[in-house]
């Protein structure tokens, strides 16, 4: 804690020259104030998108490519809300309470303060958030008029001079007691007779606090601040198995805060709310909520001294089984749940043969021959499996990014395959994560026929798919199609069985023999 009467005694510039930044040393008295048994409470909300997050925010040698921090604090994306109890001495009657390790981020507008030991006859008649803190620059603006001493090296001997500080803009400009003016360019020290009135080392929320009882009050301080966020990170090794759709997984996840509030959060335990929770004024915006907390929750262990599960409202919460620090600038990993191993898996081919993101709801019926028949040749692969119990699953998965990974044989190591984002995902819910495109499967669309009848309102066209295998094993693929030309239509032919998806969708599955090819042909009647 530093009192505000405390006085600075020195000011050493790390560097010389003719500007006026550096470093500043203060010989400080500490005021205690507090116990030694405070604790604290953290909820932090993050509405980053999964995987989202730019490097820049937490990789140090980007940052340092920044001219303004303060612009990379915005970046962030998140908040949290801070709950701090501590014991202190209240007067009876009026008296000044001062926090002053508190973040820089904070929003003051949120700023709540209560005894917990005695609510009802105990009021807040004002508070505070000083923000106004020194530095070199404000400290020489603050003594402009004022008598300052300047030291100066010159070898190994120091020159001082002493006068009131007339300007700072080219140099240290000093009047003498004779009258005399001085320009001083490069200076190692600055001697300030006192802190100016306002100037604080550390960002501090006062309270003017009355009281019907004096002596210890166990206190509760509350405030919102930015500068910090949370997401999560899954890392998956796959392994093929016995044919070319299967494999199993070892599914490991690890959860990531970063804090850059201004300020250190210690041995506190940390809980992890999962869930789309909404804030106003923004409707349904996603955000997630990590919690620091005394209290222990009752849920199904996953780890002696990692997380615990369980429902929370409409949402999940993770409870950290042992105390973690938040240090200031500073990104943390904490692993989520132990590592699922052998999770079966299949690997799923799709080829969608249509152009990617053309097609939507349109007004009326696509009679235009041409319309969509550009071919993507590309097959997406995609790994899915069940989120179960049964194979070794069933927890409630946060949203995050998915990375995948497959051992080498050869040397034994790791080589990345590809990666995706997922959204919040329950226990017995699917998931899809999508890898990439197949190098040894291709695909092929084309239009064998069409034909529109204006009289009648109606269009037929007949479409032909081909799909290459050029493995050694036979593999499995699904051909999707968007019937997009209207929404009433009808399959009047097909060489293949096929499966509705939804009201303009279908699906072919297809075994490919090992370098083989298969021929999907439909016709399709559209009516409006």
């Amino acid at each position: 804690m530093v009192d505000q009467s405390t006085v600075i005694r020195r000011a050493n510039f790390c560097s010389l020259g003719l500007t006026l930044l550096g470093c500043v040393a203060f010989s400080l008295a500490a005021a205690p104030t507090f116990a030694e048994e405070d604790s604290t409470a953290i909820t932090i909300y993050s509405s980053a998108k999964p995987g989202a997050v730019p490097p820049e925010i937490y990789q140090p040698g980007r940052r340092a490519a920044y001219a303004n921090a303060a612009n990379l604090i915005q970046m962030i994306p998140g908040y949290a809300i801070i709950k701090q109890e501590r014991d202190v001495t209240l007067a009876q009657g009026r008296s000044a309470i001062r926090f002053s390790d508190v973040a820089s981020q904070i929003d003051p507008t949120t700023v709540t303060f209560l005894s917990l030991t005695d609510g009802p006859g105990t009021s807040v008649l004002e508070q505070n958030f000083e923000f106004d803190l020194v530095s070199t620059a404000k400290l020489m603006q603050r003594f402009i008029d004022k008598q300052v001493t300047i030291e100066q090296a010159q070898g190994d001997s120091i020159s001082t001079y002493t006068g009131k500080l007339l300007s700072t803009a080219g140099g240290v400009v000093l009047q003498r007691d004779d009258g005399g003016v001085q320009v001083i360019n490069g200076y190692s020290n600055v001697l300030f007779p006192e802190l100016p009135g306002g100037l604080i080392t550390k960002p501090t929320l006062v309270w003017d606090v009355a009281a019907t009882r004096g002596g210890n009050h166990r206190t509760r301080v509350t405030y919102e601040t930015k500068g910090i966020a949370w997401w999560t990170d899954y890392n998956i090794i796959f392994s093929p198995g016995a044919n070319a759709n299967s494999g199993v997984l070892d599914i490991g996840a690890w959860v990531s805060i970063i804090n850059q509030t201004g300020a250190t959060y210690e041995d506190a335990k940390l809980k992890l709310i999962a869930g789309d929770v909404n804030r106003a004024p923004q409707p349904q915006q996603r955000v997630y909520a990590a919690e620091m907390s005394l209290s222990r929750s009752r849920g199904k262990r996953m780890n002696a001294t990692g997380f615990e599960e369980k429902t929370f409202f409409e949402y999940h919460l993770y409870t950290l089984g042992r105390a973690t620090t938040l240090p200031n600038n500073s990104t943390k990993q904490i692993e989520l749940f132990p590592t699922a191993r052998n999770v079966p898996c299949e690997k799923v081919l799709v080829y969608y043969g249509q152009p990617r993101g053309m097609f939507g709801h349109y007004g009326q019926a696509m009679t235009d021959r041409n319309f969509g028949l550009q071919s993507n040749k590309k097959v997406d692969i995609y790994l899915r499996f069940k989120n179960e119990k049964e194979i070794g699953m069933g927890m409630p998965l946060p949203a995050g990014r998915i990375r995948v990974s497959q051992q080498d044989k050869a040397d034994g190591s790791l080589e990345f395959i590809g990666e995706d984002i997922i959204g919040h995902t329950p226990k017995n819910e699917e998931v899809l994560i999508r890898m990439g495109s197949a190098f040894d499967v291709v695909g092929e669309r084309r239009q064998v026929d069409f034909k529109v009848d204006s009289r009648r309102n109606t269009m037929e066209e007949t479409i032909e798919i081909k799909i290459r295998n050029h493995k050694d094993e036979p593999v499995k693929v699904l051909a999707k199609e968007n019937l997009y030309r209207w929404t009433n239509w009808q399959i009047l032919d097909s060489s293949h069985k096929y499966e509705k998806q939804d009201a303009r969708t279908i699906h072919f599955p297809v075994t490919i023999k090992p370098d083989g090819e298969v021929t999907i042909e439909y016709k399709v009647k559209y009516t409006w």
